[in-house]
């Protein structure tokens, strides 16, 4: 697990500072949905009061209750998914998702986002980060060879390319034309949405409306 949070840098420190601009730190309920071994998470306790880690994998909670341990956090952990995380309707402020949407195929996306909708206040947040293509479908056999040939020769350096050739085979990821509609339709307006050079990953900022 060292090795895998050196390997996904998640930012969180910056991801931080530029969430605080929407909500300052304080009182604000926060969900990181699938936190994996919490980088993220145990970073925002520091600044919200209220700040629950969402992940479905016992391996990844392991290491994040000895982290949030050893810390003194006030994290609360929870084992679930998006498809099982149970929230009351509108009383979260935030909820961060970084590289975990695409486990989900394109329904069940659909559907999770809704059920982030239904727990988010009105004008609450989501930040939404992950691999998503962003480029004209004729152009994708290009796009992914020349995203696969960007990867370490060996696991030391980061993902390799065996690592994201696995990722194309047998995650979700999706293009950027068919989430953005699932977003609107699960009731969000895009205030921001970023797109990496490469057109493998994109990062939105989120308003339930």
């Amino acid at each position: 697990m060292a090795h895998y949070d050196a390997k996904e840098d998640a930012g969180a420190a910056s991801e931080i500072a530029a969430l605080r601009k929407v909500f300052p730190a304080g009182s604000s309920d926060v969900v990181d949905l699938g936190a994996g071994t919490g980088q993220f998470a145990l970073l925002a306790a520091e600044q919200w009061e209220n700040v629950t880690a969402v992940d479905p994998s016992p391996v990844m909670l392991r290491v994040l209750r000895e982290k949030a341990e050893a810390a003194g956090s006030s994290l609360h952990i929870v084992e679930a998914g998006y498809l099982t995380y149970e929230r009351p309707s509108e009383s979260v402020d935030l909820v961060y998702s970084r590289y975990a949407l695409h486990h989900l195929p394109d329904f069940w996306k659909a559907i999770a986002l809704a059920r982030i909708r239904a727990m988010l206040r009105p004008g609450g947040i989501l930040r939404l980060w992950d691999v998503v293509y962003h480029f004209p479908l004729e152009s994708a056999i290009e796009r992914i060879e020349h995203w696969c040939s960007t990867g370490y020769a060996d696991e030391e350096g980061g993902w390799t390319r065996a690592d994201l050739e696995e990722h194309v085979r047998d995650e979700h990821s999706t293009f950027t034309w068919l989430l953005e509609p699932m977003l609107t339709e699960a009731g969000f307006a895009i205030e921001e949405a970023g797109y990496g050079d490469d057109g493998i990953f994109a990062k939105y900022l989120l308003r339930a409306v």
